[in-house]
């Protein structure tokens, strides 16, 4: 059963299709759970989760989620969900190789995390402050920021084992680049041992840290010259990477696996998996990756002499070595991080002023102490009046949310409603046109065979006629004569009775034709490339239907400037759909034969001919003979088995087209190669179809 879905569905379906490929597996049930919160401040942490999960997948929806928690969290005022956005826009900064950025946005986001006790949140903006370092081959900033984070996960309190995973494999990777190779080895050993263990709940928003893991002792591996265990954890890496669909990871995996080889003269895997590493960096974009790799590919090409390739790959390297290592950023940086460094030494001089202020404010407190109290009662009652005061405000927004809410699902509810009203309508029409082409079918498969017996029985009826009058000319016994007389009498009967039921069969072949045949539809100004585009896609679902494991690329291509053309759509649709179910029958025909390296394909062009507009339907299927196209479009004939004919379906859709439209329809094919069908409609269309034409 064919439904038909408006244009604006199908597009906003192919555009969900596209956000889906790009999501994490920890995506859509963080979406669900988006869905149904019902109080802002979990929408701001929900947010913040969210845009972490597109961290290594989808840039834009990093910033796009990030932003509107950052939005919401600055309006309700909830410093704790405004450090974690912020801190995922920091993220941002610093895959896409803005560092000072990333830098100053971490610090601001710091600061919000430690002034709402956010444990977590100061812990996760520690350790990617840390790897801003680390992306500068400074380990030993890194590792300070990266062992506040662990004491933090340490102390407890923080359920988010992937985090303290994170952190104790950039430990390792740090202890890799100072060449500490028993220190790396053993916080690798600890990361692993708590990713691989069995466990209860699923991952958080951070995803597996599985194919980090990995990819890091992978490289520790090669540091100790173990190259096919190395080559072994890459892989892991990689794959490992590609169910999470963490592309930063698959990037770094794949980046490791072309050094190794080119490390052990093995150009051409070196420049498989750096290609690879690349198109994944490039994707991002994740500037460290694209950096590395290009930098490998320019001087392997420099040595073998191509320089073409040598300055193609040089170009995008010096591009993102100077996002990366740009003079004026990583001034920028150090500046930044010194102005840290002084507020951390001011932080703890005034600390230290403080506890001196506090024991001589201890001193004269006692004297005060009465006078401090009613001050502290006073306070104590106008923050408990400003509590209740914002309690009301968040009652009042709560139940204005509520209303919002119920409004929201009595209209999705009509909407609902209305919908599966329309579905109905639309199942029944197709029922309506499925049993008129029914009996248009069977009445014209039983017209002939019934106009064949009304003739020869009205013969039979003049030959036996014919008969009586010879044998009256021969003597012959009387009662002979009287026997012969009888049998031609009754043949007479039958013959008569045979020409009356003959006659009563016609009749009901017609009446079905006039039943199946529709009255003149009246013809609309149409969109041929829209219409054709639909009616493509929903041939194509409906046999997906039938077969789900056949497959075939739709390939559209449609003319910016046609003229909108007036057609009867239903019956022009019918002829489409009867030359999409051809196309995509020879298709699958040919898949079936199981020719390697085969992909089934059908094309739809338009354009506009002159005076006419051509629809081109081409499929890559096995073609057609020429004897075959000679007779293509004959009623009765068809190019199927018999289990499978559509009987007049080319033959009805050649009248539609030619008879119904004044336009032209015809075929071009080659055997084994394609087959096309090609439509030409006149702009200025013709006069309607008159009524005494039955198909």
């Amino acid at each position: 059963m064919i439904v038909r879905f408006p244009v604006v569905v199908l597009l906003f379906l192919l555009l969900m299709a596209s956000r889906v490929f790009a999501q994490s597996p920890q995506t859509p049930l963080l979406r669900g759970t988006l869905a149904q919160a019902t109080s802002d401040t979990s929408r701001v942490l929900l947010l913040a989760n969210l845009s972490a999960s597109y961290r290594y997948s989808r840039f834009d929806s990093v910033r796009y989620y990030a932003l509107r928690g950052l939005r919401l969290a600055r309006r309700i005022g909830y410093a704790k969900g405004e450090g974690r956005c912020l801190s995922r826009i920091g993220i941002l900064m610093s895959e896409r190789g803005n560092l000072p950025a990333a830098l100053r946005i971490n610090l601001q986001a710091l600061q919000l995390n430690e002034d709402s006790h956010d444990a977590e949140g100061t812990a996760r903006t520690l350790n990617q402050t840390g790897l801003l370092y680390y992306a500068l081959d400074d380990f030993r900033p890194s590792l300070g920021y990266y062992f506040r984070a662990l004491r933090l996960y340490e102390q407890g309190g923080i359920e988010d084992d992937s985090q303290l995973i994170s952190v104790l494999t950039n430990i390792g990777a740090s202890y890799e680049g100072l060449r500490q190779l028993d220190s790396a080895s053993h916080f690798l050993n600890r990361a692993y041992a708590l990713a691989a263990a069995p466990r209860k709940q699923d991952w958080s928003c951070w995803g597996n840290p599985l194919p980090y893991v990995l990819r890091e002792l992978g490289l520790l591996q090669a540091s100790q010259g173990r190259v096919a265990e190395a080559v072994r954890y890459y892989h892991s890496s990689a794959r490992a990477a590609a169910t999470e669909n963490d592309k930063r990871s698959g990037c770094r995996a794949y980046q490791y696996l072309a050094e190794l080889y080119h490390t052990n003269q093995q150009p051409d895997s070196s420049h498989f998996y750096a290609r690879k590493a690349l198109v994944l960096g490039q994707t991002l974009p994740f500037i460290l990756g694209v950096l590395h790799t290009s930098r490998l590919l320019s001087e392997s090409f420099e040595k073998r002499g191509q320089h073409d390739s040598t300055l193609k790959y040089l170009r995008i390297m010096l591009t993102a070595q100077d996002s990366l290592y740009n003079p004026q950023r990583i001034k920028q940086l150090d500046a930044i991080g010194f102005a840290e460094q002084q507020r951390l030494r001011q932080l703890e001089d005034e600390n230290t002023r403080f506890t001196a202020d506090v024991r001589t404010y201890v001193l004269w407190g006692s004297l005060g102490a009465l006078l401090l109290l009613a001050l502290l009662l006073a306070r104590h009652i106008r923050q408990q009046k400003r509590a209740n005061q914002q309690l009301q405000s968040l009652n009042d927004q709560i139940g204005q949310q509520k209303r919002e809410l119920t409004q929201q699902r009595d209209r999705l509810a009509q909407m609902l409603q209305e919908l599966r009203a329309a579905q109905g309508q639309l199942l029944l029409r197709e029922k309506m046109a499925s049993l008129g082409e029914l009996m248009a079918g069977v009445a014209h498969e039983i017209q002939n065979p019934m106009n064949s017996v009304k003739n020869f029985a009205a013969i039979s009826v003049n030959l036996c006629q014919e008969i009586r009058e010879e044998l009256a000319k021969v003597l012959l016994p009387i009662d002979d004569q009287q026997i012969i007389d009888d049998m031609f009498q009754n043949l007479s009967q039958y013959q008569a009775h045979i020409v009356k039921h003959s006659q009563r069969a016609e009749g009901i072949v017609e009446g079905m034709l006039e039943y199946s045949s529709s009255s003149p539809a009246q013809r609309q100004l149409t969109d041929l490339s829209m219409l054709a585009n639909e009616y493509m896609r929903l041939t194509y679902q409906d046999l997906r239907l039938k077969n789900r494991r056949f497959n075939a690329a739709l390939l559209p291509h449609f003319a910016s400037n046609l003229p909108e053309v007036p057609i009867v759509r239903q019956d022009i649709g019918r002829a489409l759909v009867s030359l999409f179910t051809t196309a995509f029958y020879a298709v699958q025909q040919r898949q079936r034969l199981g020719e390697e390296d085969y992909v089934p394909q059908v094309s739809l062009t338009t354009k506009l001919a002159g005076e006419y507009v051509e629809i081109r339907i081409r499929d890559n299927g096995s073609g057609i003979s020429e004897a075959v196209q000679a007779s293509i479009f004959q009623r009765f004939f068809t190019t199927k088995p018999v289990s499978e004919s559509s009987t007049l379906g080319l033959a009805v859709s050649y009248d539609i087209i030619t008879r119904g439209h004044g336009g032209t329809l015809r075929v071009e094919s080659q055997e084994g190669v394609f087959t096309e069908f090609i439509v030409q409609l006149p702009v200025q269309g013709k006069p309607a179809v008159p009524a005494e034409w039955v198909l």
